[in-house]
Parts: C-alpha cells; sequence; structure tokens
C-alpha cells in the first residue's frame, strides 16, 4: 500500500514537473536543452545514477584492500 502511494506521488510530481514551467515560467533557458519535457527529473535521476557508479568503482579499485594485506 505504501509503496503504490509512493509510485503515485511520484508520478505526480513527475508529471508536473513536465505540465507546471510551461504555466508558470515565462523566462528563456539559458541552453536549449532545459527547454526538453522533464530535464530536471532525468538529469536528476542520471548525476545520481553517476555519482553511485563512480563511487563504487573508487571504493573498489582505490580504496579496499586484498583479503591477506595484514597478514605479511
Amino acid at each position: 500500500m505504501i509503496r503504490r502511494a509512493f509510485y503515485v506521488c511520484l508520478a505526480l510530481l513527475a508529471l508536473t514537473e513536465t505540465i507546471a514551467p510551461r504555466f508558470l515560467y515565462r523566462d528563456d533557458a539559458h541552453f536549449a536543452f532545459e527547454d526538453w519535457l522533464a530535464f530536471g527529473s532525468v538529469f536528476g535521476f542520471l548525476s545520481c545514477v553517476a555519482i553511485i557508479v563512480v563511487s563504487k568503482l573508487l571504493g573498489k579499485r582505490w580504496l579496499m584492500r586484498s583479503e591477506h594485506y595484514y597478514e605479511s
């Protein structure tokens, strides 16, 4: 029940983000891609995914030591 309510709220927020800027903001965008539909949501999602992937790669390649690192 809570999961469904969360998905409904998420869908409403995405819909609001695609419709509301057309009526509320009359400023010109600095860049052409800022006028794309749901640009903020897509950009935020992709940024979060990139942060997670890069942090996992850094953790595995740079921070983690081998299992037998302290035995010698």
